[in-house]
This record gives C-alpha cells, sequence and structure tokens, in this order.
C-alpha cells in the first residue's frame, strides 16, 4: 500500500466561482476520485488553511508520496514545513510531486536548488509529447495528447538539467516546455509536470491522471539494503576488515 497525500491551497476553488464549477470539491478532490479506483493506494487530501498547514508530523511522516499544487499563495507556507519535507524527501523516505504552478512553491524550489522561474501567458492548444515512452512514468501514454485549453508554460525553466525528461509541450502559440522532468536529490525522486491550470479541465484528461498515477509508483520510497542517515559520520574502521570477514 501506498499512501499519498494530495496538497492544495485550495483557495481559488472558494474564491472563484468559475473555478468551482470546474473543480467543486477542489482539484485535489478530483485527482483523488481517479486514485481511488486504484487498491494500491491510501490517498488523503490536505490543504493550506487545515491545522498545521494541512501537514502535522503525524500525516507528513506518514506519507509515502506528497503531491503539491499552490499558486496565490507560496509565502504563506511555513518554512519549518519546508525544511521537513526537503529532508523526508532526501532521506528517501517520500517522493515529491510538483503540480503545474507548484513550479514556484517553496518545497520545490527548495528540493531542486533552482528559482524554479519560468515564462507563462494565456490559455490556449498544448500538444503533449511522450519524449522518454521506455520510462515508468510515460507507461500506458501515447507518443501525444492534445489538451484543448491549457495555460502557456514556456521555456525558459529555471530547473536545470532534470535527471530525465519524460514530456515536453508544445503549444499553440509556439513555445515550449520541459512538461514532465525527473530529479533525484539525496535518496528522494522528485517529478514536476506542468498541466492542471484551476481555469482548464486538465485533471478530467486521462491522460493527465495516468502520468500522476504512474509517478506516484515511479516516486514511492524504494527498500535500501542499508540505513540512510541525516549526517556526515567520522568512519573510524577501514571497511577492508569487513571485507575480509566475508
Amino acid at each position: 500500500m501506498i499512501k499519498v497525500t494530495i496538497w492544495n491551497e485550495f483557495r481559488h476553488e472558494k474564491s472563484s466561482e468559475r473555478v468551482k464549477a470546474i473543480y467543486p470539491n477542489g482539484l485535489h478532490a478530483a485527482i483523488k476520485e481517479y486514485l481511488d479506483t486504484d487498491e494500491e493506494l491510501e490517498v488523503r487530501l490536505s490543504a493550506l488553511d487545515d491545522e498545521d498547514q494541512g501537514l502535522p508530523d503525524e500525516v507528513l511522516n506518514d506519507t509515502d508520496v506528497l503531491l503539491w499544487w499552490g499558486h496565490m499563495a507560496h509565502k504563506e507556507v511555513n518554512d519549518e514545513l519546508v525544511d521537513k519535507i526537503q529532508t523526508r524527501v532526501y532521506m528517501g523516505k517520500m517522493g515529491f510531486i510538483a503540480l503545474h504552478s507548484a513550479h514556484y512553491s517553496k518545497p520545490f524550489r527548495k528540493l531542486i536548488g533552482t528559482s524554479g522561474n519560468l515564462s507563462w501567458g494565456r490559455d490556449q492548444k498544448e500538444i503533449m509529447w511522450n519524449l522518454m515512452p521506455s520510462h515508468p512514468i510515460a507507461a500506458g501514454i501515447p507518443d501525444h495528447f492534445i489538451l484543448e485549453s491549457e495555460e502557456l508554460y514556456s521555456e525558459p525553466f529555471a530547473i536545470g538539467q532534470p535527471d530525465a525528461l519524460v514530456f515536453g509541450g508544445w503549444f499553440e502559440d509556439g513555445h515550449i516546455m520541459r512538461s514532465g522532468a525527473c530529479f533525484i536529490r539525496g535518496a528522494g525522486r522528485i517529478f514536476y509536470f506542468q498541466p492542471g491550470h484551476e481555469y482548464c479541465r486538465s485533471y478530467y484528461n486521462p491522460y493527465v491522471l495516468r502520468i500522476i498515477k504512474n509517478a506516484i509508483y515511479w516516486a514511492k520510497p524504494c527498500e535500501p539494503g542499508y540505513e540512510i542517515i541525516n549526517d556526515a559520520p567520522h568512519i573510524t574502521e577501514p571497511i577492508i576488515n569487513e571485507f575480509n570477514n566475508l
């Protein structure tokens, strides 16, 4: 069983009738409805205005993969919580998936170590290209699919060089975007996925939802054969002694 927490600011859905009409129970609830069809996933919802910003220690420490959607309130997220998320990911105890405008969220920027800046524009048609069909996150996804309306996100995208670039977006205005990018940080896995503007219906698209589910399975914690520590220990015994005793 993979324990998944979908964190959403959950502000647009409360302040905009247009957004509420598309996602009446929240963007995160639309994703959860799809993920709940998978018996291997245990999914919970959390939001910025919940107690402890939706991620008290008992929830965060019981999460295998954290999905994050933020936009209008990035600065309100507590730095102490961000540090806890970073440590948990770096220690290999939790995967992290940044959705759409979470490119500029505190956790994502701290995890990858860059600004996350990008260019953006009007909602328009996007063609999502599958650049790495052999990657686990691309399982079941065709060579391309079309989103009839999605917010233009464009290069330059300040994320540095990803460890794997699984999807690329092409927009009708001619802009391109590294739309699905994987990162390895410490012992943890991070995936950024671009679709998901609050005024668009991307979280009802079957391919978008399949990619998110695939990313959860890819990002989940591994089972290392040794204890990963958050320290820089002093080595007192040469490893050759252990080798000689084998």
